[in-house]
């Protein structure tokens, strides 16, 4: 089939070479017989396909019908086929080791294609491990859950999205170009257009590599707390610190980073590694009125000293803007009635990123499937380790592109607004 193929890609080169060098355009028989070479091509491929699918089903049933000793097959292949994590990389390991046969609950439960021998490729994380990653992920990073999240189809790796060019609300700048007139302003009215871009976002990737020695193989329950949590941990910080700091290139592009970023001026004389009260109000000042209610504080702990210490002045003796009554049961304090979440990748104490108020829904964040896992035997195999590596394909970039100009006033406003270094 595979010949037949390459005769009906050579007749159709055939024939628009011809008509190529003849500078023209097919004749009607030549039309003829394009359409019928098409055809004849489709059905091979059709052919071609089908037999690729029947071929790896009759692949993983003998597999499935080698004997394996007394273990048990699952009756319901829906329910969750492994005890824990440690189980399932263990099973990978196995796999791994010649002359044993693969544990068929790999084929059973894999959220994709499979490959028998570890060595020779690897195994997608099974559907249960990988859910269990990504939503830890997800549940310990404080910047990659706030923000809006798209899931990414199999066939593509690609996010696209239409969206306003608005930069400004002065008059005739609103939704890129749109304009009304009251009928007494002008005795014609000019005619208006929005303007209309695109948000693209190619998806990137996340890497984690952990080495595991074979004693710890063995030891399935340890491995299985061990390993989620490493790289659930390791995958929040890279995540967030993307969000934050990447530069786009090979990484998200974070919001320090970002076009649309405001970064508000010091006082007058002020101090270094200082945070004071006017710090903050001129921040929240510039914060795009429609983002307040989803705003929220992210700083270094360092600055913590700095931002519980603040007063609001007035007369000699100021008034505090926190009180201990201000914290609440789990920990969260709030400035200007929103959250204030300390995390390790905001900037040092007086540079710019230390403290940060964003509206993380005006960020957008994709990601495609789950957590990719893949094993290796040989990579360490001096040392009795087996390499396992963690591969989760995600990027993102804020929504607005700029900050905007306001219909009335001088300041710009934003989703993302940090504060000036402070030396």
């Amino acid at each position: 089939m595979t010949q037949k193929l390459k005769a009906k890609n050579a007749e159709l080169v055939a024939l628009y070479s011809k008509a190529q060098s003849e500078n023209r355009v097919l004749t009607d028989e030549e039309k003829t017989l394009e359409t019928t070479l098409t055809a004849e091509k489709t059905a091979i491929e059709t052919q071609i396909a089908n037999q690729k699918k029947l071929d790896d089903i009759e692949a993983q049933q003998k597999l499935l019908d080698t004997p394996i000793g007394n273990f048990a097959q699952p009756k319901d292949h829906t329910a969750k086929m492994w005890k824990n994590n440690g189980e399932y990389l263990k099973a990978v390991k196995d796999a791994g080791v010649p002359n044993n046969t693969p544990d068929p609950r790999l084929f059973k439960n894999a959220s994709g294609a499979n490959i028998a021998i570890g060595s020779e490729g690897g195994f997608l994380v099974g559907e249960d491990m990988a859910t269990e990653l990504l939503k830890s992920t997800y549940e310990t990073a404080q910047l990659a859950s706030r923000c809006s999240k798209t899931p990414i189809g199999s066939n593509s790796n690609k996010f696209v999205q239409n969206t306003i060019d608005e930069t400004s609300r002065v008059e005739g700048s609103r939704y890129g170009g749109v304009q009304a007139f009251w009928t007494g302003e002008a005795d014609t009215v000019a005619a208006s257009k929005p303007k209309f871009g695109k948000l693209e976002i190619e998806l990137d990737k996340i890497t984690a590599i952990c080495y595991a020695t074979e004693e710890m193989l063995a030891d399935s329950t340890q491995l299985g707390s061990l390993l989620p949590e490493m790289f659930r941990d390791e995958m929040s910080y890279k995540l967030d610190d993307g969000i934050l700091s990447g530069t786009g290139v090979g990484s998200p592009l974070g919001i320090l980073n970002s076009n649309a970023l405001i970064s508000v001026a010091k006082t007058l004389n002020q101090a270094a590694k200082t945070i004071t009260y006017e710090n903050i109000l001129n921040m929240w000042s510039r914060m795009l009125p429609k983002s307040r209610a989803n705003a929220v504080w992210y700083y270094n702990i360092d600055a913590e000293p700095q931002i519980y210490g603040l007063y609001q002045p007035t007369g000699t003796t100021g008034v505090p803007v926190f009180t201990p009554a201000g914290v609440t049961a789990d920990g969260i304090a709030r400035l200007f009635g929103r959250p204030m979440i300390p995390i390790e990748q905001a900037s040092t104490l007086g540079t710019v990123g230390d403290i940060i108020l964003a509206d993380l829904s005006q960020y957008r964040l994709i990601e495609k499937g789950g957590i990719d896992a893949q094993e290796s035997i040989h990579v360490r195999f001096l040392y009795g380790e087996n390499t396992f590596r963690f591969v989760y394909r995600v990027n993102g970039k804020p929504i607005p592109k700029t900050a905007i100009t306001p219909a009335k006033g001088s300041n710009t406003l934003s989703p993302f607004v940090t504060l000036a270094t402070r030396g």
